[in-house]
């Protein structure tokens, strides 16, 4: 494992399953929580106690132990804390993909009925490309698919005809309605383990993380 190896670059609102939190705990959630632990270190142990008490033993804290140890004077800083971010979504988005091929939507189809409910009017494909953070050609296939599906409809525009707007059907609306809580459920069990500051505070950073690389990533790629 590689301290970067994450999810799909494409972003992802909430993956959402027609289960309750207690039934969610399927093989696939199983498999997820056991690679959490998979591989915790060469010494087979943990890498030391944080101040709050808790042992560190994950896979990227064995990740880090090895560079440590053929590059002893690399920072490993940043990686101890974008890996564990990036194997965290990786581990969460294995758990939650089940309970979707239950409703036999895929992560991505259903970020764009989530985009379409959220923000409660009609979308332009363009829009929802940019909402999803996936291409424009990548939208245009699931919405394809969702359209058969008869989840998502499009009304073309009075003044251009060349521009569709697109909308949940009744049935794409109930399927977000009744998947979220569930959903939500779900993520709350998966928190359990942080106390309320805890989970407040990692919040805050995460957002604070979030809103400058969303101000500053096109500069550092470029």
């Amino acid at each position: 494992m590689t301290p970067t190896e994450g999810p799909s670059p494409e972003r992802s609102d909430t993956g959402h399953g027609p289960q309750s939190a207690t039934e969610g705990r399927s093989a696939d959630e199983a498999g997820a929580r056991g690679a959490a632990t998979e591989g915790s270190g060469a010494d087979g142990g943990t890498s030391g106690a944080d101040p709050g008490g808790r042992r560190r033993g994950d896979t990227v804290a064995a990740v880090v132990r090895q560079w440590q140890t053929v590059r002893p004077g690399l920072d490993t800083g940043p990686m101890e804390i974008i890996g564990r971010i990036n194997r965290c979504a990786a581990l969460l988005q294995q758990a939650e993909d089940a309970p979707l091929r239950r409703a036999g939507l895929s992560r991505p189809e259903f970020d764009l009925l989530g985009a379409l409910r959220r923000t409660g009017h009609e979308l332009t494909p363009g829009e929802l490309a940019r909402e999803t953070f996936s291409s424009g050609a990548a939208v245009t296939k699931r919405l394809k698919q969702l359209s058969e599906r008869g989840l998502v409809e499009r009304r073309g525009d009075t003044r251009d005809r060349r521009v569709v707007h697109l909308r949940l059907t009744d049935a794409g609306r109930d399927l977000v309605d009744g998947i979220l809580p569930v959903q939500l459920a779900y993520e709350t069990a998966v928190l359990s383990g942080l106390d309320a500051p805890e989970q407040g505070e990692l919040a805050c950073l995460l957002g604070e993380l979030l809103s400058q690389l969303e101000g500053r990533l096109g500069v550092l790629r470029a």
